[in-house]
């Protein structure tokens, strides 16, 4: 059995006992991946971050580090290092200066912190700019300089909160892609926090989705996207569709007064369900084709695609994502597949999915679309 790297068990943060900010949080993380805590505001998710770093206590629980409990030691001695939204860097110092400051503390020797500075200053593209003061650099080359001073120091956890929230769209999507590219040459653990959904999807291999002080989903980016536990993560994460429904049968389910294949199962019959759609899965047809027929309300250009919201009959609102042109006022048809059809129950927390499924492929032998998180 694999020890996990860093562990949280039954996490309690409370400042009074009116206040908390984290509820029971138990999670894993492996070494050599990259982790995002996602959530809003106020989740919880930066707390997190905080307590494994050691710049907060926990209430009740333990932190563990590599099997061993690390709950009182000092964040000075823990193995981590962390890159701060606002980047905490020394303006009056220059890049190298800023960069060689912890080891400066550490009382290195002069040439090895030229040697490791440089080494830093290399990965993150800014090896000519070590004399740069730091009133001169831009925001982009400031969140370099962050994230050398912190890989210089050899961390075996990253921890980024929010690092990129205070750059331009063009900026921060250029430094996804140099923050993945980092972290897969390293081999180091990254747990990165942000509110941004598509960021999240895009750059990590596991996602926890946070809300209100509790871990409500986790799993690969595919899965969180594509199975969505229950009506908050598949509203919070992309665009959805979500409409009631019922469940007549395995892989039969009722919305929009309609029965459609499906292919989830192992659910009570007649149980009522929020069935999901994603956008960019409705197709746009003749009306007489549709699975649904809509009429256009609206539509608007957003580059790759037009996004078009319809309503049905019985007054459900459609947004569809499509490189088809309509007509405001236009009647078409939409078409999906059953597998298009995600289908949820009210609430349903990620123990309760999982202990569904495994109940379901016990009962069947099917697995179908459903894998349990642990099983992926």
């Amino acid at each position: 059995m694999v020890v996990p790297m860093i562990e949280l068990k039954s996490v309690l943060k409370q400042y009074d006992r009116d206040t908390t900010i984290l509820k029971n949080i138990d999670l894993k993380i492996e070494q050599g991946k990259f982790y995002t805590l996602l959530g809003a505001s106020g989740s919880g998710k930066t707390t997190i971050l905080r307590i494994i770093a050691g710049f907060e206590n926990v209430t009740s629980g333990e932190i563990l580090l590599n099997g061993q409990i690390i709950n009182d030691i000092p964040a000075n001695k823990r193995p981590v290092n962390t890159v701060f939204q606002d980047y905490a860097l020394f303006p009056h110092m220059n890049v190298f200066e800023n960069v060689a400051f912890g080891l400066k503390i550490k009382k290195m020797k002069k040439d090895i912190i030229e040697e490791k500075v440089q080494k830093a200053l290399q990965m993150v593209q800014l090896a000519d700019f070590k004399r740069r003061k730091i009133l001169a650099m831009s925001g982009g080359q400031k969140q370099r300089v962050a994230i050398a001073r912190a890989l210089v120091n050899e961390p075996k956890v990253l921890l980024l909160d929010e690092p990129l929230s205070a750059l331009d769209l063009k900026l921060r999507t250029q430094m996804q892609y140099e923050l993945r590219e980092l972290q897969q040459q390293l081999g180091i653990t990254f747990v990165f926090v942000t509110h941004d959904q598509e960021e999240a999807l895009a750059m990590s291999d596991w996602i926890f989705v946070i809300n209100d002080g509790k871990i409500v989903q986790n799993g690969t980016p595919v899965d969180i996207y594509d199975e969505p536990i229950n009506h908050f993560v598949a509203d919070f994460i992309g665009e959805s569709n979500i409409v009631d429904g019922i469940m007549i049968d395995d892989y039969l389910v009722e919305f929009v007064g309609q029965c459609f294949e499906a292919t989830d199962g192992g659910m009570r019959k007649k149980e009522p369900v929020e069935v999901v759609i994603r956008p960019e899965d409705l197709s746009i047809v003749a009306s007489k084709q549709g699975k649904i027929i809509v009429k256009v309300d609206t539509q608007l250009f957003r580059g790759v695609h037009y996004e078009i919201i319809a309503y049905d009959k019985e007054g459900n609102e459609w947004m569809i994502h499509s490189t088809r042109k309509v007509k405001v006022g236009e009647e078409i048809g939409l078409y999906f597949e059953p597998e298009d059809l995600h289908i949820m129950r009210f609430n349903e927390t990620e123990e309760e999915f999982d202990a569904r499924i495994e109940e379901y492929v016990e009962e069947t032998g099917e697995k179908g679309v459903f894998v349990s998180q642990e099983e992926i």
